[in-house]
């Protein structure tokens, strides 16, 4: 397992900074996201020194096998704090774990159904291969769930589970797969290429967390300092992501970063951001009602058994509030709302 080299050799140059010393931070990143938009924060923050103010040097770790693996990681002890999707940290914590989510990344993301360019629309699914993530993961459920929406049920088509918008984008190109759920730019590059767009992810679940950052609780009390000093960096790096006239360098790190041409980075910010979508955070807040949503539809699809549990037992948002990072969305009324009746 070799560190993210582009961040480590960045973080080898942290000789002074405000705080006095630099610490090392051993972030879990899934090796298929390290060049794809999702990972623009890190790119980003690294690129205007937003770590290097707060002390940080952040040292990726490539996971290799899945989001579950990443729990797995962070239970072990490999890292101090994983991205991961919200499900797998749901399954984790209700197996016994103390990991738990502290800061939001990605929110609702956009999976756009790409398909061969013969299928012309969801009724040329029936007997096709869909190239799915795993079963309990919210890619595969609101896919699952979009293509009811258009008449087509699970006995209507086969299912190749892979993990990874890459690998489920090869499914797609080595015609192994009629159509697969693709985030950006893969989408975008496959439709220059001729392939079909069936639909959109956010048509059936238009509103939830998809990727939390998790820690351990333990480590978390620990290391408060730390955690507070990444938080602040992050939430520095969703802020300059969006402002207007950064628009320009956010671009050229895009295509820098994930190989797509200047036209597709800008159409996909224009996707997240015009209007707002709630693809990304504004400040790394987690949206509490967002990850209610996905106890919820785990629970309809079955891999949830009643009762649901609250959200809470999921969730800490005292390092964001301790932060000062609390008021830059609806966080605090979402959490008011969501656990006032357990206070």
């Amino acid at each position: 397992m070799q560190p993210f080299t582009y961040l480590l050799v960045a973080s080898l140059f942290f000789a002074h900074n405000v705080h006095g010393q630099n610490i090392t931070l051993h972030y879990g990143q899934i090796p298929s996201t390290l060049k794809t938009v999702s990972a623009l924060q890190f790119h980003l923050a690294q690129r205007k020194g937003f770590f290097t103010r707060e002390g940080i040097a952040l040292e990726v770790l490539p996971i290799e096998g899945g989001a579950a693996n990443m729990v797995l990681a962070l239970s072990k002890g490999i890292v101090d704090i994983t991205r991961t999707a919200t499900p797998y940290l749901i399954q984790d914590v209700l197996h016994g774990s103390e990991n738990v989510a502290v800061f939001g990344e990605t929110g609702t993301p956009i999976y756009s159904l790409i398909a061969r360019p013969e299928i012309k629309d969801f009724a040329d699914l029936k007997g096709k291969t869909i190239g799915l993530s795993l079963a309990v993961d919210t890619i595969s459920i609101s896919t699952r769930k979009l293509m009811g929406l258009h008449g087509i049920k699970e006995n209507d088509f086969r299912v190749k589970e892979l993990v990874g918008t890459p690998a489920r984008s090869a499914c797609l190109k080595k015609n192994e797969c009629d159509a697969v759920p693709l985030g950006q730019p893969e989408d975008f590059l496959l439709l220059q290429e001729g392939y079909r767009r069936l639909g959109v992810s956010t048509e059936a679940m238009s509103n939830f967390q998809f990727i939390v950052a998790a820690v351990r609780r333990s480590w978390a009390e620990q290391n408060k300092d730390l955690l507070l000093r990444y938080a602040r960096a992050l939430a520095s790096s969703y802020r300059y992501m969006r402002a207007v006239q950064n628009r320009d360098e956010v671009v050229r790190l895009i295509v820098e970063t994930t190989g797509s041409s200047d036209t597709i980075a800008r159409e996909t910010l224009k996707l997240y951001f015009e209007p707002e979508r709630g693809v990304f955070p504004k400040a790394g807040e987690i949206d509490v009602k967002g990850f209610e949503e996905v106890l919820r539809v785990m629970a309809e699809v079955g891999e949830l058994k009643p009762p649901i549990p609250p959200a809470e037992r999921f969730i800490d948002l005292q390092y964001l509030k301790a932060a000062g990072l609390s008021n830059d969305s609806s966080t605090e009324q979402s959490v008011r709302k969501s656990f006032g009746q357990h206070a």
